[in-house]
């Protein structure tokens, strides 16, 4: 059969350059190039937006009205689409009742199980089901938590009673209920708490109501106690805390904490249920268990009644296995999951579909892939290309792009020096193309050997947080540190949830979403444009806030969005420049002003590399130089923050830090979204950051940046249960020799001499 292509003529979309482009359908094509280079402009912002269009306008008027509409693309034509399918890195949401589980339909298959051959039979599929009234915890609804007490805030298990072990101030040593506690003679006021048994500290914390006879003034009287955490919540919890006054409220408020719920033990369903099992395992045990497990216990289930059942639940849990998400589990909820495991679920989601001929379209898959898992998304991404699909991809990792069958790289540069198409073709000619991407494809850093003598210590202690096991390690102060390991291992457990909790004045340069709206510019971001108002307003001796397009300067017609929004009844919103101020944004009296020659919207309209020969103002210099610094010279001020990739949007936030003097950086994987090119800007600012007298920790699966830290700490030796422990911690060149390191593996493969 002949090959067939997508066909797109004339994109101009963003910095598109009137490209024309075949894609191979039924293929993998990767589409590289430096960041802001266009790939997603051609990928997101032109195909997929088209494809998506096209799909929705078979749907009734009614339906329509509840889905995302798409404007028709810059673009000639675009002919042969296949039915879109987009696989983003946009974290999977849900809340509390949506987990790995439901999202991927396994605990449906699951609940079917259970209710065919689970003893004893308690009922339909859908009573086994946390969401079902018939089957949740009455208790807490089926969430499995609920408001509760912090015992590690409450309690110090190293001292006795009479010690102060209580830490609540009600249980102060001589205090009336301490002294009721201990008059009542049921516990032994001068052993530690550590050593109490279970059924003791059962009765110490939650026992319900009971009467004792004591002593008072020489009398005998009876008093009545119950568990010190049953009276806590009973006083403070489950009545409304706010009918206290403000100082008892502040006093309380720390103790207080989401935890399991005490009746469903964090099972979220009710004991009925809880008490049909399969093999000795309730439906809530299975859900808890790491899938790597699972799906031995699985495939373990030999009842004949069940064998289509489990042949499929045994396929979809090896899905999860294959693309490195073993360490997860069915209960998961959703919206803990990083923005590369919810992209990673979202993918096991579709191998499970029937569907083909579909348009797969991902975006960057790898970001949160240790290298040792890599090979598994590309034997991910060739069954569904193999399924009879098209694979599109937008990538910067080397090993996801040696998979493609067909390559495009987007450049030469970004922003308007981009926009173009400098190869196409297969992979091998990709490396000896001279294209960015293909100078960099066989390069690799060298290994550091000279390293920064540490300040002092920042400890981490009794980390227990997820799959830790109590770690005690120290981070050192004034060097790069790198914390690696593969997907799951604890890295993050570590750092974002334990250092951050111990250390908490530290900047934290995440992977959460900049506020981006239609509204929010790179200049209103990093605060410049509060300076260039300041500017303009001192030079024509008006009011600052003629200048604010959110404000009195603003067009009346468009409200200062410099777009109009028109509603074609039953077609969809097209949005169209304002005939007013023609997308300038501000009215006309306003820009009569200048400020050395140019109105704010010419500001606006300039790059940071423009601005930065305009501006002498040191305060907008200062911040338009961290903006360069971190690689966004090609970003225009006014440029809205919605049009921003990933990478751009966590560079800008790295670029809002800079000026800002923290001693201790915290960064989560900053290579997101970055060409292999761009990774020698990054390390060039971190270490700009070092060698001023800050610590930076990053936690990274970029061998580059792991090439360059000062001090390397290595978890694993795997992801989940089989993680939570420090394999190494020292300078990178050491880490070669620890056998049981898969960090160590790679570094090892790409050591080139010095």
């Amino acid at each position: 059969m002949a090959q067939e292509f997508i066909e797109l003529h004339g994109a101009r979309e963003n910095n598109l350059k009137n490209v024309s482009l075949r894609i191979p359908k039924r293929k993998i094509t990767i589409f590289t190039g430096v960041s802001g280079s266009g790939k997603s402009s051609i990928v997101f912002d032109t195909i997929a937006s088209e494809a998506q269009r096209q799909l929705y306008e078979n749907f009734s008027m009614f339906v329509r009205n509840f889905l995302p509409r798409y404007a028709q693309p810059d673009a000639d034509s675009i002919e042969n689409l296949s039915m879109p399918i987009v696989v983003d890195q946009k974290r999977l949401g849900g809340g509390s009742h949506s987990t790995v589980g439901t999202i991927t339909d396994i605990y449906t298959v699951l609940r079917l199980l259970f209710s065919k051959i689970g003893r004893p039979a308690v009922g339909h599929y859908n009573v086994f089901s946390f969401n079902d009234p018939q089957g949740m915890c009455p208790e807490c609804n089926g969430i499995g938590r609920k408001l509760g007490v912090d015992l590690d805030k409450f309690l110090d298990t190293s001292k006795s009673i009479n010690e102060g072990a209580i830490l609540f101030a009600a249980y102060a040593v001589n205090s009336w209920d301490w002294s009721l506690l201990t008059q009542g003679g049921l516990f032994d006021a001068d052993k530690k708490l550590a050593e109490y048994s279970e059924e003791e500290l059962e009765r110490l914390l939650y026992s319900p109501p009971y009467k004792v006879q004591s002593d008072f003034r020489g009398r005998p009287i009876n008093i009545t106690l119950e568990g010190i955490i049953s009276k806590f919540t009973r006083k403070y919890i489950t009545s409304d805390l706010k009918a206290y006054s403000e100082r008892t409220q502040k006093q309380v408020e720390p103790y207080i904490t989401t935890g399991p719920c005490r009746t469903c033990k964090g099972a979220r369903l009710n004991q009925t249920i809880l008490s049909c099992q399969i093999n000795g395992a309730n439906i809530a045990e299975m859900a808890a268990m790491e899938v790597g497990d699972l799906v031995h216990i699985v495939r373990a289930i030999d009842d004949p009644a069940a064998q289509s059942m489990v042949a499929l639940l045994g396929e979809r849990l090896q899905h999860l296995v294959d693309i490195g998400l073993e360490y997860l589990s069915l209960n998961r909820e959703t919206d803990t999951l990083s923005g590369g495991e919810s992209q990673r679920v979202k993918i096991v989601k579709h191998l499970s579909s029937s569907l083909s001929d579909v348009m797969y379209i991902f975006d960057e898959p790898s970001v949160g892939l240790h290298p040792r898992d890599v090979h598994r998304l590309n034997e991910l991404l060739q069954k569904l290309r193999d399924k009879g699909n098209t694979v599109i991809v937008v990538e910067h990792d080397p090993q996801v792009i040696t998979v493609a069958d067909h390559i495009v790289d987007v450049g030469p540069l970004a922003g308007t020096h981009g926009g173009t198409i400098v190869y196409e073709g297969a992979v091998a000619g990709l490396l000896h193309a001279d294209t960015i991407t293909g100078r960099h494809m066989q390069h690799g850093m060298h290994l550091k050997d000279t390293f920064r003598t540490p300040s002092g210590r920042l400890a981490i202690r009794n980390a227990k947080v997820n799959n830790l096991q109590n770690l005690n390690v120290a981070i050192p102060t004034g060097v790069l540190t790198v914390v690696t390991g593969v997907a799951g291992s604890g890295k993050s457990s570590l750092i974002n949830e334990t250092f951050l909790r111990q250390h908490p004045g530290a900047i934290v340069i995440d992977q959460s979403e900049v506020g981006a709206n239609s509204r929010s510019t790179p200049a209103t971001y990093t605060g410049v444009m509060d300076e260039i108002r300041k500017e303009f307003a001192k030079a024509n001796n008006v009011s600052n806030s003629l200048f604010s397009f959110n404000s009195q300067g603003a067009c009346e017609n468009c409200h200062g969005l410099g777009v109009v929004y028109i509603s074609l009844a039953f077609l969809d919103e097209a949005k169209t420049q304002c005939e007013v101020c023609e997308g300038r944004r501000f009215k006309d009296e306003v820009l009569e002003y200048k400020l050395n020659g140019r109105s704010i919207a010419d500001v606006l309209r300039m790059t940071v590399e423009e601005a930065l020969q305009y501006f002498t103002n040191r305060k907008i210099v200062h911040t338009l130089q961290a903006m360069s610094d971190v690689g966004l010279d090609y970003l225009s001020l006014g440029q809205p923050l919605s049009t921003l990739s990933g990478g751009e949007c966590q560079r800008i936030k790295l670029a809002g830090e800079l000026h800002k003097g923290g001693t201790v950086y915290v960064m989560d994987e900053p290579t997101t979204g970055l060409h292999m090119s761009d990774i020698g800007h990054l390390l060039a600012v971190i270490n700009r950051i070092v060698d001023n007298g800050n610590t930076v920790i990053v936690i990274e699966h970029n061998l580059d940046i792991i090439k360059n830290a000062d001090w390397i700490i290595d978890m694993g030796p795997e992801g989940g249960h089989k993680g939570g422990l420090i394999l190494f911690e020292g300078p990178p060149q050491e880490l070669l020799n620890v056998e049981t390191s898969y960090t160590a593996q790679y570094l090892r493969r790409e050591q080139q001499p010095a």
